[in-house]
């Protein structure tokens, strides 16, 4: 098989039925994501598709590295915070290997445009973790237009070196990614053919809710983007939207350069939404391990091998893909890091073809753990036990804990040793609270 292209766009807080092609209750929706409802119908779709983490940077660190982010001091932050600027413990450490440095060695060239939020030079960044190119935000959360985070510092960086450019971060982000793929298309003309890794993280939808029609509105919120008085659901279909916008410009670059057909592109997000989006049937959101908080979209497309019109319910996390990513490149793991991640080649070329795939979860915040496996799912939050047969009942209202004791103590004990298998929280990790939904059964 001829190593593809690797495309992969990471959302940033977007709800499981966000897009049109995941059902979304409001007809409009059908309007909001049209380039992607397109990439899904030519591409699959997962129904049962999760994030590693419901919150960013711990997701990224799996994405990352392609093994449970618990192994990593600097995932234990839920997220990093800017406290972590100077701190040489809190980032993505530069010896480990990563999705990008392995499919480097396998003779790709490798751009990161968007999201890091891994940790802060002169420690860390995407240069010194497989990239050879970087321009976004290091930090969590920026405005779109004066492009500063929570603190009011300027957060747009080329490469290691900060440098400000105007315009809307979004369009930005797709502008910049576009214009990689005419340079490697033009390179392959010139030296001859190489693949290459694009990692296209957006930072929408992800607060402070603008619009390209919102420039006045950063000024307002410069030094408050973490504000409870803004936003609405007009705003927030909009910013997906001009998402869904730049990820057909990225389509279209690659179809113009006769790259579509040996190019895997994978959508999802890098965790569950927030207070704006729709999970439906899913409660939950943003810093929960109840369904909405990690179950997300995961749209892949790549027509050399993947039919049109598949839909799977396999189940599969974040360093599921990276994995995946990595096998489908040609790439060999390091044997002093062992993936943790189980490659989908299997499912994407041939959707029937499905597997067993325990999926384990837990976070400092209200003490939460989580397991699914099969049908069922494990669930503790604020010391109380849940057991969900997910199926028969996606919205989590059905505790069989005490119906099916058993069972419980089952997963309850896999959990268990797994978790041994992990280092332990860290006493000194922190916690930055997100928008959550806290909607949980009664015992």
């Amino acid at each position: 098989m001829q190593a593809p292209n690797i495309v992969f766009i990471v959302a940033d807080d977007l709800g499981f039925a966000d897009l049109g092609c995941y059902g979304g209750r409001d007809a409009r929706f059908g309007r909001v994501s049209p380039q992607l409802d397109a990439m899904a119908a030519n591409g699959i779709r997962f129904t049962q598709g999760y994030s590693n983490s419901p919150v960013c940077s711990p997701t990224r660190f799996a994405l990352m590295t392609a093994r449970y982010q618990y192994r990593l001091r600097g995932a234990a932050e839920e997220p990093i915070n800017s406290r972590s600027r100077g701190n040489p413990l809190l980032g993505l450490p530069p010896e480990h290997p990563t999705l990008p440095s392995l499919l480097k060695q396998a003779g790709y060239r490798t751009a990161l445009v968007g999201k890091w939020h891994l940790g802060y030079p002169p420690h860390f960044g995407p240069l010194r973790s497989g990239y050879d190119e970087y321009f976004g935000p290091m930090s969590g959360g920026v405005d779109y237009f004066t492009h500063c985070s929570s603190t009011g510092q300027h957060d747009l960086w080329f490469g290691e070196e900060e440098k400000a450019e105007e315009g809307y971060l979004t369009d930005l982000l797709s502008h910049r990614a576009v214009d990689y793929i005419d340079r490697m298309a033009a390179r392959n003309r010139s030296e001859g053919p190489a693949p290459f890794l694009l990692s296209l993280h957006y930072t929408a939808p992800h607060w402070p809710w603008e619009t390209r029609d919102d420039e006045a509105l950063a000024q307002e919120v410069k030094n408050n983007l973490f504000h409870l008085h803004g936003g609405n659901i007009h705003t927030y279909h909009r910013m997906i939207h001009h998402m869904d916008e730049g990820i057909g410009w990225v389509m279209q670059a690659l179809r113009r350069h006769g790259l579509e057909r040996d190019s895997l592109v994978v959508f999802t997000s890098d965790n569950g939404g927030e207070r704006f989006s729709d999970n439906w049937p899913l409660v939950g959101g943003k810093m929960d391990l109840t369904e909405g908080g990690i179950r997300v979209p995961w749209i892949a497309h790549w027509p050399a091998v993947i039919a049109p019109g598949q839909v799977t319910a396999q189940q599969c996390m974040t360093m599921d893909w990276s994995t995946t990513m990595i096998e489908a490149g040609g790439a060999q793991p390091d044997p002093a890091y062992p993936l943790d991640g189980v490659s989908l080649l299997p499912v994407l070329r041939e959707p029937r073809h499905t597997f067993a795939r325990p999926l384990h979860w837990r976070m400092n915040h209200r003490g939460q753990r989580a397991l699914r496996d099969g049908d069922w799912k494990y669930l503790r939050v604020d010391g109380h036990d849940y057991l969900f047969n997910i199926p028969a009942d996606e919205r989590e209202r059905a505790n069989l804990a005490g119906r099916e004791p058993g069972r419980l103590a089952d997963l309850r004990d896999a959990w268990e040793q797994w978790n041994e298998t992990m280092p332990p929280i860290p006493e000194d990790a922190s916690i930055s609270l997100g928008y959550s939904t806290k909607d949980m059964p009664q015992r």
